[in-house]
């Protein structure tokens, strides 16, 4: 079975290379090596989309999750305007898998963990991703990524290899510039310890005031956006614990 939750667009065109080029968070060069992962943010740095970019003889492809598949549509035809660039589905699947890439595939770019992505008929791998993500701090569309919410840096898109500070401006560059010199920290993506279950979204207390909210759990662990100075000790999402020990 392929991965329904995902879908494929072609872009096309004469100037689909700087189209793309201009907007999103990596570098489009990139692509020549395999697999490229990029966001496309606000002009106020705020993340809409994230994707996989993959060249294939006259197209670019994105492999974009199905549900915000049509919003990025219409969000690249705004930002048309004149260049020679068409963008649509097509009807090609995901499959995901585990370990080194079969032929035809390509390493995830995101952690070595999250092993190969397809685009050419082979079959997906039942795994439990989600243990995954949680265990290396991996977000997902729609769960940790939020639109129109979530800043990249704070969802770990640099060690994700999402971003490139060495690009030239893209929509959303400069208050992810300034994010990045930052001298530390003060709120983002974490793994958790818990101590039962909570829904996602669940809001973290600490003594009484909010300190986060907790998203995906698995094992006893799990992915919690915090602010990191209240987050000391002991924290409740609900009547879950949760536990979080701050890097020295």
């Amino acid at each position: 079975m392929s991965d329904t939750a995902r879908a494929v667009l072609s872009v096309t065109g004469a100037d689909r290379e700087k189209f793309l080029q201009d907007l999103v968070t990596n570098t489009i060069p990139g692509i020549n090596t395999g697999l490229v992962y990029a966001a496309l943010l606000t002009p106020q740095g705020k993340f809409l989309f994230d994707f996989f970019l993959l060249r294939r003889e006259q197209a670019l492809f994105i492999d974009v999750a199905a549900d915000r598949a049509q919003q990025l549509i219409r969000r690249l035809t705004m930002y048309r305007l004149r260049a020679a660039v068409s963008v649509a589905g097509t009807d090609r699947a995901v499959s995901r898998g585990p370990g080194e890439p079969p032929d035809g595939a390509y390493a995830d770019p995101r952690h070595p963990a999250l092993g190969w992505r397809g685009y050419d008929g082979q079959p997906d791998e039942a795994v439990d991703w989600d243990a995954i993500r949680v265990k290396h701090c991996i977000p997902e569309t729609g769960i940790e990524l939020i639109a129109g919410q979530s800043y990249i840096l704070e969802c770990g898109f640099d060690r994700l290899n999402g971003v490139d500070f060495r690009k030239g401006c893209y929509v959303g560059q400069e208050v992810t510039a300034r994010m990045r010199h930052k001298t530390t920290p003060n709120k983002g993506l974490v793994t958790v310890d818990v101590t039962g279950t909570a829904p996602v979204g669940t809001m973290i207390t600490a003594e009484g005031k909010e300190a986060g909210f907790l998203f995906t759990q698995s094992g006893g662990r799990a992915i919690a956006y915090l602010r990191f100075h209240r987050a000391r000790g002991e924290m409740l999402a609900g009547a879950t614990r949760v536990t979080f020990t701050l890097p020295d």
